[in-house]
């Protein structure tokens, strides 16, 4: 039997909002969503914790005191612990005007003390806090240089403000963020930033479409007439992908990907969150999720403690079903034996101790 423990393995809460509204379908409760994860399991094992979107109506990010601790009680008593937090940048682009800005740094505050809050609760003990541009595109490219440029300066403040807390900053890679689009301009915004406690989170849904190059056919690494049965083509572009992002790389997201944009409610298409069983799935999920987990040599890298599956824009019927969360958890448990590492659990030191 495979005895790696690491890295620790996480199901993500957000995907019960977003893509959700009155345009779409109808949110699912993050009691709902703790719920589902904590009741899959696979030959005995099940998932280790949550990642947690810091946003309504899943979670008041102003309700530090007993808020908190319901949560962390409520997390606490399905033997999940909580790892990454989704900053609720949204309403303050980092490309806006200066009070805009501000509300981005803001928010990256609120999303730092309530980091900082599970910790010293003792349910967060690995994990960063996520962020992204609020930012489109489109805008970006009207003033490359100067996009970039402001895109930077926001996120050096908010990484000041970071710094503060002992939090690092994931910028999330996805085609529909401005200066993030392309892993070209992923690459030129976190140089532009300068600050240690910034880096990339990588989902393996999103960054497969940074190998065709959508919204930024410049930075396209397959070639136009790519053919999915080029396998060796695919490996190749991977290598090239991850070679460029993996330093850089401080979060994962294990996800398939079809090939394909996806948008529903108010979310921009973006890369599809497949399923992990789906025929139609470009990435054989276990493998290439070494190509993020281990470096050139092909030695682990261990530069984070979680992997988390993010099923954003899931229909509420599909996440309704325990048997999508068993599929999910299998996958990355697949990941976890090929690409995992075992380490003592500090409370089983503390038994031997005693």
């Amino acid at each position: 039997m495979n005895e790696n423990n690491y890295p620790k393995l996480h199901n993500a809460t957000w995907p019960g909002i977003v893509g959700k509204g009155p345009d779409s379908e109808p949110p699912i409760s993050f009691d709902t969503m703790l719920e589902m994860t904590a009741a899959a399991e696979v030959d005995g094992i099940k998932f280790d914790g949550v990642d947690i979107g810091l946003f309504e109506p899943h979670i008041n990010i102003d309700n530090t005191g007993d808020g908190i601790k319901r949560l962390v009680d409520k997390v606490s008593s399905l033997d999940l612990e909580i790892g990454t937090l989704v900053a609720p940048i949204w309403g303050g682009p980092a490309m806006g005007t200066k009070e805009e800005r501000a509300q981005f740094v803001e928010q990256v505050r609120k999303s730092c003390i309530f980091g900082s809050k599970l910790r010293e609760l003792g349910v967060r003990p690995h994990g960063v806090i996520r962020i992204d541009s609020a930012s489109t595109p489109q805008r970006w490219a009207l003033d490359p240089e100067n996009s970039t440029k402001m895109i930077a300066q926001t996120f050096r403040e908010a990484c000041d403000v970071a710094a503060d807390y002992g939090e690092k900053l994931a910028a999330e890679g996805e085609i529909c963020w401005g200066g993030m689009h392309s892993w070209r301009t992923m690459i030129d915004t976190l140089e532009a930033v300068g600050r240690p406690n910034i880096g990339f989170q990588a989902d393996m849904s999103h960054t497969l479409l940074y190998l065709l190059g959508y919204n930024r056919p410049e930075d396209r690494i397959l070639p136009v007439d790519f053919d999915w049965s080029d396998r060796g083509a695919l490996t190749q572009g991977l290598v090239t992908l991850t070679n460029a992002l993996r330093p850089w790389t401080i979060d994962f997201h294990v996800a398939q990907n079809d090939g394909t944009v996806h948008g529903t409610g108010s979310h921009d298409k973006t890369g599809r969150h497949c399923l992990a069983s789906d025929p139609n799935g470009k990435l054989d999920i276990a493998r290439d999720a070494g190509y993020w987990l281990r470096d050139e040599k092909g030695e682990l890298t261990k530069a984070f403690k979680h992997i988390c599956w993010d099923g954003c824009m899931f229909s509420n019927e599909v996440m309704m079903q325990q048997q999508t969360w068993k599929d999910i958890l299998s996958a990355m448990i697949k990941v976890r034996q090929l690409h995992g590492w075992y380490e003592p659990e500090k409370q089983l030191m503390a038994d031997t101790v005693q």
